[in-house]
């Protein structure tokens, strides 16, 4: 260890057993003005005082007055040091560095000042992440819109293209026509979602809620999927009892969430399979859940299911045939509600389930 960390160490213990800076500076005072009084008093003495005793008192205030100074530079050089050590760690933090920790070699008003400013460079560290993480989330949302949009637009374009070109006619006339109709729908329908989602993360929500009976909405709605699970050969059916209850929501809303769940699982589901709608009270809130009889969903991809336009799975996600949008919605509209959806553990398939608060008996 060298000189100048032994004068460092010393100095650290010195303060520490002293503690607040307020009693530090009085001792600094106090070594500073001492040696003045002593000259004083020798001074007095001197006058009385001939011979080799007066050179002994001076010399005694001589030394004691090089100890005053080195005892007061000790001091002053560590409470410098801290101050420096904070100023330094403001100045990377200020540069933009986020790994920035301040230490001070004593227990004092100086050491709270740098434990305060170590917890304001933790929340901009954290503030930092978080910024990271928009950024690159925006990032993504940017590509997956551009590559939603890009494969429908550029689809409709030939097509408009052979029609105006009359490279078609009759019955593939109207054949390309009818798939341009279904591009558009895809394309509306992939704007409306947006459009949800951004109104709903802004938390701009201007919904009525009213008691909404369950066994009604959800029968409706399960009716409203018949014909189209029918058509893929998968069975869809509610089982909602009396004492489900009544929640408090808006309808409109809870319906596109069930027919968000309800056809994502049909989508998803082989002929021959089937779809239930289930409900139970649980405390002051009612579970609903859509559970088919599927492929199910693998563990590595189960908590980002409910991202937007995220698409897992081996080639091809559950939202495949969308814009990977469905369940996102979804999750933000029953947020937004004052619940919380989830997937549920389920022996076989897929079983997306969400909550929403009771309506007061």
């Amino acid at each position: 260890m060298t000189v100048r960390s032994q004068v460092a160490v010393l100095s650290g213990r010195l303060r520490a057993a002293l503690g607040s800076l307020s009693h530090q500076f009085a001792l600094t005072i106090a070594i500073v003005v001492a040696p003045v009084l002593v000259a004083l008093v020798v001074v007095g003495l001197l006058m009385v005082v001939s011979g080799h005793a007066a050179v002994l008192v001076a010399a005694i205030v001589v030394i004691a007055g090089v100890l005053a100074v080195a005892a007061a530079r000790l001091l002053a050089g560590g409470i410098l040091r801290d101050v420096q050590a904070i100023r330094d760690g403001l100045a990377a933090v200020g540069r933009g560095q986020r790994d920035v920790e301040i230490e001070t070699a004593a227990d004092d008003e100086l050491a709270e000042l740098a434990r305060a400013a170590n917890v304001m460079i933790a929340q901009l560290r954290a503030e930092q992440t978080a910024s990271d993480r928009s950024d690159s989330a925006r990032r993504s949302l940017v590509v997956a819109v551009s590559h939603d949009l890009r494969t429908p637009i550029t689809s409709l374009c030939l097509l408009a293209e052979a029609v105006e070109d009359e490279i078609v006619d009759g019955e593939m006339r109207r054949s390309y026509l009818k798939r341009m109709r279904t591009h558009i729908h895809a394309l509306s329908a992939l704007i409306d979602d947006l459009f949800e989602l951004s109104r709903l993360e802004a938390g701009d929500i201007h919904w009525s809620l009213e008691q909404v009976q369950l066994d009604v909405l959800v029968g409706e709605t399960v009716d409203a999927m018949r014909v189209q699970a029918e058509a893929k050969g998968v069975s869809v059916s509610a089982q909602i009892p009396a004492i489900a209850g009544v929640a408090r929501a808006n309808p409109e809303k809870l319906q596109r969430v069930l027919f968000n769940l309800i056809q994502n699982a049909i989508r998803h589901t082989p002929a021959d399979g089937s779809v239930v709608v289930r409900a139970e009270p649980v405390a002051n809130r009612i579970e609903i859940e859509v559970a088919d009889s599927g492929d199910g969903i693998a563990a590595e991809e189960r908590e980002r299911v409910f991202s937007a336009f995220y698409r897992g799975g081996a080639g091809a996600a559950r939202t495949e045939a969308g814009a990977g949008l469905g369940l996102a919605v979804s999750r933000a509209i029953i947020e937004a509600h004052g619940g919380r959806i989830w997937l549920a553990d389920a022996a076989a398939g897929t079983c997306v389930r969400f909550s929403l608060p009771a309506a007061p008996v």
